[in-house]
């Protein structure tokens, strides 16, 4: 399922800031410095956590010093991603990119098997059948 309000697509660094979010859940400023463990300023730090609220990627709490925390998931960034890739490579086609991934990989029978229900699911779905 997406997220409920469509992310912006975030940089490199603010991925990196959301995925200390996700492993060290609520941190201060300086806190998300430290866990960092990088040469990275504290504004830098601030700069990114505060772009990531604007984005609806985290959230701030009114107490001083402030908390930040993950508001997404690590799935909704990557549904956004995805649907970014399909509007972008294939124009909104699935088929192209399911094409190459079955080219390019290998499948277990498990996901062999996987990929057969989500197919017939989306048989039932475009007939409009819920199930």
């Amino acid at each position: 399922m997406p997220p409920k309000k469509p992310l912006a697509r975030l940089a490199a660094g603010e991925l990196e800031m959301l995925q200390m979010l996700w492993r060290e859940g609520s941190v201060t400023i300086s806190e998300a410095q430290q866990a960092l463990g990088l040469p990275i300023g504290y504004t830098t730090v601030q700069t990114r956590l505060n772009r990531l609220v604007k984005k609806g990627a985290a959230a701030r709490t009114t107490l001083r010093p402030a908390k930040y925390s993950a508001a997404v998931t690590a799935a909704d960034v990557g549904q956004t991603d995805l649907d970014t890739l399909v509007e972008r490579v294939t124009a909104g086609r699935v088929t192209p990119l399911v094409a190459h991934l079955l080219e390019r990989h290998k499948l277990s029978a498990a996901e062999i098997q996987e990929l057969k229900a989500l197919v017939a699911a989306a048989e039932r779905k475009s007939r409009g059948c819920q199930s």
